[in-house]
């Protein structure tokens, strides 16, 4: 008998030992990922990129752990630039209105919730729709967090307007709709990701944080001896605030890191920080000894040029500078890569992935970055237009030279350029016709 239940208790530890290297294997395989977007934050922000107006030191270490990337462009305002980060799709394909999802598109997170992962949004969702908003889409709704892939979620803004600073009003599945009195919206939005890591550790996960911070109004932080007395409700919006916003933001970041660290998955997580469009127009920063005003919702470069950094220690080899084209629709099929998710052509994806370029990689580069832009929102006029490194060329026939040109004020006569640029040009063109069709 005795001998039996050694036989027993010997084979039940092979099975577990089994079941356990199974387990790490499957971890491996499907490696942490965690996408963080912050609001109207430009290229010139940040310090490691050239920016000397803010201070950004976990936001630097974090690019300098890794990779940077110099030329990663988003389109001019939020809504176009979530719609296409989370599908991987142009705007001229799926976009229905401002501060919509179509709830028919498939998104990363049902993606990467078919492979396995634990899905968890948490900040600014303004996917649904207001009422305002659905009516100047024909009538039509967007989508909720579920419906969009996501297992959990703490946001602001799905149907319910409020502050999303101090004392603010949020969603969460657990709790509904609640006002956290007294609190910090980024606050609430860090704590519940590091319950959401504790309790998923051991199995693969992808946590999307679509920051609230740098976003208007500008208001103070915890950090600002003000925000105690602080009345969210007095309509204060004082770009003074702003850099301390983004010092905020970038502290934000740090304990975030600083949490993948602690539970011992920092090697198994990719990280990434992108911003989704440029830094508002009330806002002027200091960048390689200029002056760069923000020019959030126009197509030029302040207005579309973002930073972008991944981080993934034994992966990512530190201090890189990527200086390839990125542009939103990479997003989704990298995604899919690193989660090792076969693309296929039913998902009809525009994007190319850029994951072989974290591993230095650099065979498969795009040669231009489209944007079709038409938010149905404010003042702006609808615009589509293609760009390389140098040049650009609109819709309408306006062409500039980006380098000699970044404000786009001298259009270029096409008819007097050189024959090696009239075939950039015949090839943005055809980029415009074949996605303006």
């Amino acid at each position: 008998m005795l001998k039996l239940n050694s036989f027993v208790l010997i084979q039940l530890r092979i099975i577990f030992f089994m079941w356990l290297s199974c387990h790490i294997a499957l971890s491996q395989e499907k490696p942490n990922i965690i996408l963080i977007m912050a609001d109207d934050l430009g290229y010139e922000t940040l310090s490691v990129n050239g920016g000397s107006s803010y201070s950004t030191p976990n936001l630097d270490q974090l690019a300098l752990g890794g990779m940077r990337f110099d030329q990663c462009y988003a389109t001019p305002l939020c809504t176009p630039s979530r719609v296409q980060i989370m599908t991987g799709k142009y705007n001229n394909r799926n976009y229905i209105g401002f501060g919509l999802l179509d709830p028919s598109e498939k998104t990363f997170g049902h993606y990467l919730q078919d492979a396995g992962y634990e899905n968890l949004v948490v900040g600014k969702w303004q996917l649904l729709g207001n009422s305002v908003q659905q009516k100047l889409a024909g009538n039509r709704a967007g989508t909720t967090p579920e419906k969009a892939g996501f297992d959990d979620y703490c946001l602001w803004q799905i149907n319910t307007l409020g502050s999303r600073y101090k004392d603010p009003t949020l969603s969460s599945k657990e709790g509904g709709v609640e006002t956290h009195t007294g609190k910090y919206g980024p606050d609430i939005f860090v704590e519940k990701i590091f319950t959401f890591i504790e309790k998923n550790k051991n199995d693969p996960f992808f946590i999307y944080y679509p920051m609230v911070l740098a976003h208007d109004p500008f208001v103070p932080t915890p950090s600002n001896p003000e925000f105690l007395n602080f009345d969210a409700k007095s309509g204060t919006n004082d770009p003074k605030y702003f850099g301390e916003m983004v010092a905020y933001m970038d502290h934000i970041v740090g304990k975030l890191v600083q949490k993948v660290d602690d539970m011992g998955i920092r090697e198994n997580t990719l990280i990434l920080f992108v911003g989704d469009n440029g830094t508002d127009r009330d806002v002027a920063s200091r960048f390689k000894g200029s002056l760069v005003q923000g020019k959030k919702g126009y197509t030029t470069n302040a207005g579309t040029h973002v930073p972008l950094i991944a981080n993934w220690p034994r992966k990512i080899a530190a201090g890189m500078v990527n200086k390839n084209l990125i542009d939103f629709t990479d997003f989704l099929p990298t995604l899919l890569q690193v989660a090792n998710v076969k693309e296929k052509k039913s998902m009809a994806l525009d994007g190319v992935s850029f994951y072989p370029q974290l591993l230095g990689d650099n065979s498969d580069i795009r040669e231009w970055v489209f944007c079709h832009y038409d938010p149905n929102w404010g003042k702006f006029k609808p615009q589509s237009y293609v760009q390389n490194k140098k040049w650009k060329l609109y819709d309408n026939g306006d062409f500039f030279n980006l380098e000699q040109d970044k404000l786009e004020k001298n259009p270029i006569d096409i008819s007097s350029v050189t024959r090696e640029i009239d075939a950039i040009v015949d090839k943005f063109k055809n980029v415009l016709n074949t996605y303006n069709k």
